[in-house]
């Protein structure tokens, strides 16, 4: 191996800074560790389905179309391959942001349904459960936009010159992000009518 002066090597470590590699590869770091985030909050989510789904069901087993929604959201998530790579495929990514509002909407309905069912407001467990979604929603949000600032920051990146240059010749490219269709819909709570007839 030859012997490279001292100077070379300064050279190649201020071209690297200078280039945008650092600030490349930290973004890039960042963007990993904000969407394990992102996924841990959905999956407690998903973890939450289940007993939610039964504990309706034991007050209003006659809402069948509106349980198997939210069975038939989480178990589309649950066939979705949640793996590092997804947040480098735009295709991939979209369908998994498609399924996540998909339960988003699912649940929201089934938290609508359950205004109609006096005793089922009341119980303890799904009262439990209702307030750790809130919390877990509220949760994925914050994760979510720890997340979309991440990408923005790295994509902005690798869009600039002359870092633009140094993606080009190491491989990064622009990842895709959360889009904001439908953010107002899902995060606004659903509207309940108190005046209409409870049902036995």
């Amino acid at each position: 191996m030859r012997y490279l002066p001292p100077i070379f090597g300064l050279l190649l470590s201020l071209f690297l800074t200078g280039c945008g590699y650092n600030t490349l590869q930290s973004t890039d770091e960042q963007i990993k560790a904000s969407w394990s985030e992102v996924l841990n909050q959905y999956q407690r989510r998903a973890d939450l389905v289940p007993n939610l789904v039964n504990t309706v069901k034991g007050f209003a087993a006659q809402e069948k179309e509106v349980l198997l929604g939210v069975t038939e959201a989480r178990a589309r998530i649950g066939s979705i391959q949640a793996t590092p790579e997804l947040i480098n495929d735009p295709e991939a990514f979209a369908k998994f942001q498609a399924a996540q509002g998909q339960l988003s909407s699912a649940l929201s309905r089934l938290l609508v349904v359950a205004e109609n069912y006096p005793q089922l407001k009341s119980d303890t467990v799904f009262r439990d459960l209702q307030a750790q979604l809130e919390g877990t929603e509220n949760r994925i949000s914050v994760a979510r936009n720890r997340y979309i600032q991440a990408v923005q920051e790295y994509n902005v990146t690798v869009r600039s010159f002359p870092s633009n240059l140094t993606a080009m010749m190491f491989g990064f490219k622009a990842k895709p992000n959360f889009s904001v269709e439908n953010e107002k819909a899902i995060s606004t709570p659903p509207a309940v009518n108190f005046d209409q007839p409870a049902r036995q």
